[in-house]
């Protein structure tokens, strides 16, 4: 098949309205409050990342929180067994840059981290992850450039989880909290549902 292909940037967002406030006031540099509650709540994320030899996205989970903070910037995850193809490591390795999208059951919110990382087999942080005598081979350690929730109305067109409601921050909070209030909050939750079913399937 053969498609007029897009090539240039600015015949791209002509396409686009701009992009919503609340899209942009959103991001943060380190954890909050609601992003550490969410993420904790977090045992499945997919580490996406890119290398000499293209692009990878690979699902990690647990059967705990997913990744560790060490600090307000900073996270950890451990490598456990795989099938030791070593794609996503391979790719971190040449090139740092890397995200993780983080997902909680019942959820519509995906909280997404932006960064760069690095591979570690030091015995004392390995150590730290160690289940019924087991450690995993290496630690990723996450340097947090960005973090943020993404929009919700792809999991809502999914019905992904049905009507799971788990006990986490939600949309309103995270802008509530880093927008001090300016936006968000209990409104902005409540009127998200009917807002993003009239943008389910087209944007304006």
């Amino acid at each position: 098949m053969t498609f007029n292909y897009l090539s240039d940037i600015t015949e791209l967002e002509a396409l686009y309205s701009a992009a919503m406030p609340t899209s942009l006031a959103k991001v943060v540099d380190r954890m909050t409050p609601e992003y550490r509650a969410w993420i904790a709540a977090s045992k499945f994320c997919v580490l996406s990342t890119v290398g000499l030899d293209g692009t990878d996205g690979t699902p990690r989970g647990d059967d705990g929180p997913v990744t560790l903070e060490l600090d307000e910037r900073t996270l950890a995850l451990p490598d456990w067994a795989g099938n030791n193809r070593l794609d996503s490591l391979r790719n971190i390795v040449s090139d740092p840059r890397l995200s993780l999208m983080f997902l909680v059951p019942g959820s519509a919110n995906v909280v997404r981290v932006n960064g760069r990382g690095r591979i570690t087999a030091d015995d004392g942080l390995r150590a730290r992850f160690q289940k019924t005598g087991k450690l995993p081979k290496t630690v990723l350690v996450i340097e947090i450039v960005e973090i943020y929730f993404q929009c919700a109305k792809a999991i809502i067109r999914a019905d992904l989880w049905g009507e799971v409601r788990p006990e986490v921050p939600t949309a309103g909070e995270f802008l509530k909290a880093v927008t001090q209030g300016r936006e968000g909050g209990a409104a902005y939750d409540k009127a998200y549902p009917e807002r993003a079913q009239l943008q389910l399937w087209e944007r304006d």
